[in-house]
């Protein structure tokens, strides 16, 4: 019963609102890890093309075969004799798995590559657009500056409105003082017929 109860307890839970493709797997599924795989492929890749790979290497392969060669035979665990077969199976299953990785590796560069390039079209596409913007507002500015007064066209303006105002006032004095003068003959002209209209009837 115990036991029941510690295998319910590690059983994860199963949601039936969930979606079918969400729920927990009975059997829990192995990912192959494909990233990880591939950052694996590439630092093998990049750790091969060091000079200190090869000079290792190098270093590695030299004692192999030195100490084969120099050993007693009873002391050689790859003896000159079958011309050094564990060596040449190290290096043949080296240059085996070596060949794919570099290829990943080669692959994800390329991805990248694809993505950096299409990053770049997409920026491209930006700036040209923005210049194209930019370009258009210039030439708006232009045109609009065209129609801008200027200070010589203001003053210009001014002076003109300046010498109507003066016209006018003078008109408006001119037709004054033709008003008053009309005004003052037709007073005049009135007070000589009174003048000359009193005597006559006194003779009466």
């Amino acid at each position: 019963m115990a036991a029941r109860d510690r295998r319910r307890e590690r059983r994860p839970e199963v949601r039936l609102d969930s979606p079918k493709g969400l729920r927990t797997p009975l059997v829990p599924r192995f990912s192959t890890g494909n990233d990880r795989m591939g950052r694996f492929s590439e630092a093998f890749a990049r750790g091969m093309g060091t000079p200190w790979f090869l000079v290792g290497m190098t270093v590695i392969v030299t004692v192999w075969l030195v100490y084969n060669t120099v050993a007693p035979v009873e002391a050689q665990f790859d003896p000159r004799a079958l011309n050094f077969t564990l060596l040449t199976l190290i290096l043949s299953l080296q240059a085996s798995y070596a060949a794919p990785m570099i290829l990943l590796a080669q692959n994800r560069q390329d991805d990248r590559d694809r993505v950096q390039i299409e990053q770049d079209r997409q920026r491209a596409e930006r700036n040209l657009a923005d210049t194209e913007y930019l370009a258009r507002e210039v030439v708006a500015l232009r045109l609009a500056l065209k129609e801008v007064v200027t200070r010589d066209h203001l003053r210009t303006e001014l002076r003109a409105l300046l010498d109507e105002l003066d016209r006018r006032d003078r008109e408006d004095v001119e037709r004054a003082d033709a008003e008053r003068a009309d005004v003052e003959r037709a007073q005049s002209g009135a007070g000589d017929v009174s003048s000359s209209g009193a005597p006559r009837t006194d003779e009466r």
